[in-house]
């Protein structure tokens, strides 16, 4: 914790544990450390990245939140929920997080990030810990793996609970718009708020996480396989395998039981670890799309998605 905050202090970057992923934290205030977490992870800079903060006091500071938003926030903050909220002119946050738009990503982590947050004083800038559209971490060694030589400090938290990204919502003129499922499924929300979602969003990039191609290995992805090749690689999920999954290169199962949740927090750690077996390509067998699988289906999309770098989903 002391070196963390001697190191966010002077203005560097330090990976850090969250329930969801590893982020790469950095005072959201200091337009230096911003630009440190863009060249880290060789982000581009139309990306916005989330603040994450400690407090609603600290939220209010810097979002303009309406009864909606204050809602979501008392039914999942701290958690893997981000809202997408007007920013305030005077919160004092680097441009550079937002990218240049009138909104603002906010999260209030649990745990070790809220902590240091909270004995830090200021937002920080997190997105995750990974080079710009490969897999996310979700253990220090998956950190220092990929960013230990470009960062000073891996904080250690052992492997993240969620597995998955946060949820992102938009909340717009009284309506909701999923911007990324993520760690909390869209019915949860929609239970509490009493309306839907509304999926999809306008052109462009409105929040972290909606380049097509994202989350990538090295290895091409095919999705819902209905048989694997021998050279292949297998993602498995649930009791039964398709033809051929007794001939692949390597396997790991999501899931055996079909436990979504558990699905979700094996998802990037399997990907990693397939991608490190030598194949060519990684065969996924089909996933529901019902609750986090929603979130476990947009992260294969991206994975597979051409690789060019800036395409958008909208």
């Amino acid at each position: 914790m002391e070196r963390a905050l001697a190191l966010l202090g002077a203005g560097e970057v330090v990976a850090i544990p969250t329930e969801t992923v590893y982020g790469l934290a950095g005072d959201a205030t200091n337009g230096e450390a911003v630009l440190r977490i863009f060249e880290a992870k060789g982000r581009p800079r139309f990306n916005p990245l989330i603040a994450h903060v400690a407090t609603m006091a600290m939220a209010e500071q810097v979002a303009v939140f309406d009864r909606l938003a204050r809602r979501l926030a008392a039914a999942f903050w701290p958690g893997p929920l981000t809202l997408v909220l007007p920013h305030r002119a005077t919160s004092g946050i680097h441009p550079l997080v937002t990218a240049g738009l009138d909104t603002i990503a906010l999260r209030m982590p649990k745990g070790f990030g809220a902590e240091l947050i909270g004995r830090f004083g200021r937002p920080l800038a997190a997105p995750s810990a990974n080079s710009s559209g490969r897999i996310s971490p979700t253990t220090v060694e998956a950190v220092a793996t990929d960013l230990g030589g470009r960062i000073k400090l891996v904080v250690n938290g052992g492997a993240t609970s969620v597995g998955l990204e946060s949820t992102i919502v938009k909340v717009e003129n009284g309506r909701l718009h999923l911007l990324r499922p993520g760690g909390v499924p869209a019915a949860d929300i929609e239970e509490v708020v009493g309306m839907a979602l509304l999926r999809g969003a306008k052109s462009g990039i409105q929040a972290p996480g909606m380049m097509a191609s994202h989350y990538a290995p090295n290895a091409a992805v095919r999705l819902n396989a209905a048989h694997v090749e021998p050279h292949e690689a297998l993602l498995a999920f649930g009791p039964e395998r398709v033809p051929g999954a007794g001939e692949v290169a390597a396997m790991l199962n999501l899931s055996p039981c079909g436990d979504l949740r558990e699905a979700a927090s094996n998802l990037f750690s399997h990907l990693r670890a397939l991608d490190g077996s030598g194949a060519k390509t990684i065969a996924v067998e089909p996933i529901p799309v019902d609750g986090l699988g929603e979130a476990i289906n947009d992260r294969l999309a991206r994975a597979a998605a051409p690789r060019s770098g800036i395409d958008v989903v909208t």
